[in-house]
């Protein structure tokens, strides 16, 4: 009976082990983020074409938007008026790519040398991405050199 408890403790050891490090691989980047501001929700996935990066991400959803204006508008509505180049104000925020082009670093979690466009001043940044064992994201924009950037984090929304 004895032995039967023993193989019983060490089968259900086992099955939380695995189910643990199932849990640790769905818990990584991938997924939909709230962005430290709390205005847009960012899905990140595999890119779709590999020549653009390990992840990238779009904008899937947007909080109390403003127009150019500074009125709350329909999120569908919300276009990019503060990108620099003319030809891409007229595009919808909705399904824009918001970051790009990153190398997957030292572990599975962690992303570096990819490109992050910042929605509210309309400029591209150099970006690393990681995983924090809290489970929020951390990403740091910078120009140059990371030592010269901005962290944000984000909140998971879901996997």
């Amino acid at each position: 009976m004895r032995r039967l408890v023993v193989l019983a403790s060490m089968m259900l050891l086992a099955t939380s082990a695995q189910s643990s490090g199932v849990m640790a691989q769905q818990s990584g980047v991938m997924g939909t983020w709230l962005t430290q501001s709390g205005v847009a929700q960012v899905k990140i996935a595999p890119c779709a074409d590999p020549k653009t990066g390990a992840i990238c991400g779009t904008i899937v959803g947007l909080i109390n938007p403003k127009g150019p204006n500074g009125n709350v508008v329909a999120p569908e509505t919300v276009t990019d008026y503060r990108n620099p180049d003319p030809a891409l104000r007229s595009r919808k925020m909705l399904g824009m790519p918001l970051i790009w082009g990153f190398k997957t670093g030292s572990d599975a979690n962690t992303f570096e040398d990819g490109k992050i466009y910042n929605g509210e001043n309309g400029k591209i940044y150099s970006a690393n991405i990681s995983l924090q064992p809290d489970g929020k994201l951390r990403l740091r924009g910078y120009v140059g050199s990371p030592m010269f950037g901005e962290t944000q984090v984000w909140t998971r929304i879901s996997q």
